[in-house]
This record gives structure tokens, C-alpha cells and sequence, in this order.
């Protein structure tokens, strides 16, 4: 059962992406927002937390809540895969393997995902309908049967491999760059090439440590942002020079 908040905050996400609250216009007040939805100020302000943890809305306190962007935005506070998040947000996602090889494991390969045996996979994902994210996965070769066995047009990897197997994606490592699509990456997400990506590669690992997958995440400019709360006591982002520890 969704909470009542939840449907506060996918009305409000709705209006905000549907133009109904322009950047930089501001939202009704809580009160405002409490009598509208017949909720307590309490459940709206839960409701207003959620919007402001995915950037689309300011989080001053004492005004008006002013929006701050009307693209849907990913959090890193939680790991979360992108299927996760786009259902989390009542979006509309999609997903087809475009090749998918068994090979041996090419140099750094070996090490971060501490075998000698790999499963390569490149996905396109949807988000209503619209290309938006290429996925260059290469999956350990303890998990590779269990990925091969999946669909083609499986839309939530994560989702499907707890289900089969009971994997538990439970630590990530994410670097976020900025890359110019090159012919490949064009043809499949509808874009020029040269046009600037907006990339993150990640590792992810289970409870124990294991290595799970090494991925290189393209996103086609404009269609999601990444959120990042930190604060003077608490700094989750770290800034690198450009040889990246993890490398490419």
C-alpha cells in the first residue's frame, strides 16, 4: 500500500515535470498544500522531503519551496538501480540487451572483480518510451549464468537477480564524468554524435564484499540528474584529479 505522503509527493513530481510549476516558481505553501490534499502538515512536509532529495524542489526553510528543475533526478543516499528508482517515481521504464558475450577478463577486470571468467553486456534502457541510458556491464563470472538466463527485454536486472538467486546488490562505488558520444552511443540513444554524456561507472558488491558487476552508465544529456546531499559535518562527494582510481 503506498503511503499517503508518497501520493502527495507523485502528484506534485507530476506537476512539477508537466510544467504545472515552472523552475523557479514557487509551490503553494504547506498549509496550502495540507488543506488541497486534505493531509496533515506533517504528511506534507514528508511529501516536500522526498522532492527535495530528488533536487526538484529548493529546501530553505521558512518560504515557499521554489523549484529548482523539472527533470527526474537519482539519489545516491540509497543504491538503488535505475529501474528501481524509475518505478520508485511512477516512470516508465525499459530495457533490451543489445549483445551480450562470455569472455575471458581484459586487465584491470581481473582484479576489481576478482575472476578470471566474464559475462559483457550492452543494454539500452527506456524511460516512457525514450532512450535515455546505455549500459556497458561486465558481471562477474560466479553471477554470469544467472544474468545470461534473463530475458532480453528484462527491465529491472537487480529486481530479477534477487529473485532468482537471492543476490543482494549492497555496495556501490560511483565516478561521474562528462563524455562525447561517440557513433555507437548516437545511433542508440537518437543523439548527434559528439554530443555530451553524462557517464558513471560504478562497482557494486554484495553484504561480504564480492564482487558483483563493473559498469560504464551513459546517460543522454537532459534526462535525469543525479542528487548529492552533503553538509559541512557529512561529505559523501569526493573530487578527483583526472586519473580516476578506478580508471576506464
Amino acid at each position: 500500500m503506498v503511503a499517503r505522503y508518497e501520493r502527495i509527493a507523485a502528484e506534485l513530481r507530476d506537476d512539477i515535470l508537466g510544467g504545472a510549476y515552472p523552475v523557479g516558481s514557487q509551490l503553494p505553501s504547506e498549509a496550502e498544500l495540507a488543506a488541497r490534499y486534505s493531509a496533515a502538515r506533517g504528511t506534507v512536509r514528508q511529501a516536500i522531503a522526498v522532492l527535495i532529495a530528488e533536487g526538484l524542489i529548493g529546501s530553505r526553510q521558512g518560504a515557499r519551496r521554489v523549484v529548482l528543475g523539472n527533470t527526474p533526478s537519482q539519489s545516491f543516499a540509497e543504491l538503488h538501480s535505475f529501474a528501481q528508482w524509475a518505478k520508485a517515481n511512477g516512470l516508465r521504464v525499459g530495457g533490451r540487451v543489445i549483445s551480450q558475450t562470455p569472455r575471458a577478463a581484459r586487465g584491470a577486470e581481473a582484479e576489481r572483480l576478482a575472476c578470471g571468467e566474464v559475462l559483457e553486456v550492452l543494454r539500452l534502457r527506456t524511460l516512457e518510451g525514450e532512450p535515455v541510458l546505455i549500459e556497458r556491464t561486465v558481471y562477474a563470472g560466479w553471477i554470469a549464468p544467472a544474468v545470461a538466463a534473463l530475458p532480453p527485454d528484462c527491465d529491472s536486472v537487480t529486481q530479477a537477480l534477487y529473485d532468482s538467486v537471492g543476490l543482494v546488490f549492497a555496495y556501490g562505488e560511483h565516478l561521474i564524468d562528462a563524455v562525447a558520444a561517440g557513433a555507437s552511443d548516437a545511433r542508440l540513444l537518437g543523439v548527434r554524435r559528439g554530443s555530451p554524456l553524462l557517464r558513471q561507472r560504478r562497482i557494486t558488491t554484495t553484504y561480504e564484499g564480492r564482487p558483483v558487476e563493473w559498469s560504464d552508465d551513459r546517460y543522454r544529456a537532459g534526462s535525469v540528474t543525479f542528487s548529492i546531499r552533503n553538509s559541512i559535518g557529512s561529505n559523501p562527494l569526493v573530487r578527483q584529479a583526472g586519473d580516476l582510481r578506478l580508471g576506464d
